[in-house]
């Protein structure tokens, strides 16, 4: 089976999620949007913001990687402390600006992002959109939090993101690519499976042998079972 980066739905919400360490109620939103009354009265739509496609069944793959790229673009923001309703205008401030679809999952965001943005935010007003950059310099450059994130991603040589290192990883160097195993994580030194690496582990045996198996430290096989073993967000 192909894998397009675009089209292909390769993750469930909950999953997709876990892997940007968001609730999957935030990814969701992020998605589908949302409809919520007011106190007083009436309602407020918010539109999806990330690429997705309406499950039919429970639990089935929704989001392709162009979609995790995009979030993982706003959990970024998000890392930041800066509220959703705040970056949707951002977002569409992006896509005008740049003027292509998929902005936060384009190498653009990460070249010209931190000028529009700040563009943006001096016209708009926008005090928490002008928190995700800073001038250093006479440059506009994303802050530092924002920065952090995304210099975890490759870009294909259509200039949209696909590799995408994972953020709570401290040790070991986690990756999702569409290029392999469907988009599942896998080690980014050695290329094992996450997954394969945690069932020899749930298997019973030791770190050191599972280290070892793999061609992993210990270590990164820790760091992999802490995250693996840490509460949902």
């Amino acid at each position: 089976m192909t894998v397009d980066r675009f089209t292909t739905p390769l993750y469930g919400i909950a999953e997709a999620a876990a892997y940007l360490s968001v609730p999957p109620s935030t990814f969701s939103t992020w998605a589908f949007g949302y409809v919520r009354k007011r106190p007083g009265g009436g309602t407020v739509k918010g539109t999806p913001v990330i690429t997705a496609t309406r499950p039919r069944r429970p639990n089935e793959p929704v989001v392709p990687f162009v979609g995790l790229a995009e979030g993982y673009a706003l959990a970024a923001f998000r890392q930041a402390g800066v509220p959703l309703q705040r970056i949707r205008p951002a977002i569409d401030a992006l896509k005008r600006e740049l003027g292509l679809e998929h902005a936060l999952a384009s190498k653009r965001l990460y070249t010209d992002g931190a000028e529009v943005l700040y563009d943006y935010a001096e016209h708009a007003g926008d005090a928490s959109a002008r928190e995700l950059v800073v001038v250093r310099n006479n440059q506009r450059l994303f802050s530092e939090v924002v920065e952090r994130y995304l210099r975890r991603v490759d870009f294909a040589l259509d200039g949209y993101a696909q590799v995408i290192r994972l953020p709570q990883y401290r040790v070991a160097e986690v990756e999702v690519t569409p290029l392999h195993a469907f988009g599942r994580p896998r080690f980014s030194r050695g290329g094992a499976r996450l997954e394969d690496v945690l069932d020899l582990f749930r298997a019973g045996e030791p770190v050191d042998v599972v280290a070892d198996e793999f061609g992993l430290s210990r270590e990164e096989v820790e760091d992999a079972l802490r995250v693996a073993t840490r509460p949902a967000a």
